[in-house]
């Protein structure tokens, strides 16, 4: 069985930083694309950021400039650093990863973790 775990997540007044982690684990053989995915209450889940094995990006234009995503392939983690964060980016923030596994290849979702911006 594969695992998606975060942690990182809290409250933080506007302007501040954050950094959310998350970490595969379980049958794992390669992970493929990994990313961040937000959702603040009553709107849609929406993408925030994706990195390739490779280490290529895709930023939303909301977050172009504060937020930087990277991964440690050795350790099957992925890594979410906010700056200058804004009320706006209030939401749960979710992990997921392509991973081919001894299930085969699919997409996988952390639980989720809150993070709030406010004074």
């Amino acid at each position: 069985q594969v695992q998606l775990v975060e942690s990182g997540g809290g409250l933080v007044q506007p302007g501040g930083s954050l950094r959310l982690s998350c970490a595969a684990s379980g049958s794992i053989f390669t992970i493929y694309a990994m990313g961040w995915y937000r959702q603040a209450p009553g709107l849609e889940r929406e993408l925030v950021t994706t990195i390739t094995s490779g280490g290529i990006t895709n930023y939303a234009d909301s977050v172009k400039g504060r937020f930087t995503i990277s991964r440690d392939n050795a350790k099957n983690t992925v890594y979410l650093q906010m700056n200058s964060l804004k009320p706006e980016d209030t939401a749960v923030y979710y992990c997921n990863a392509r991973i081919h596994s001894g299930f085969g290849t699919s997409n996988y979702w952390g639980q989720g973790t809150q993070v709030t911006v406010s004074s």
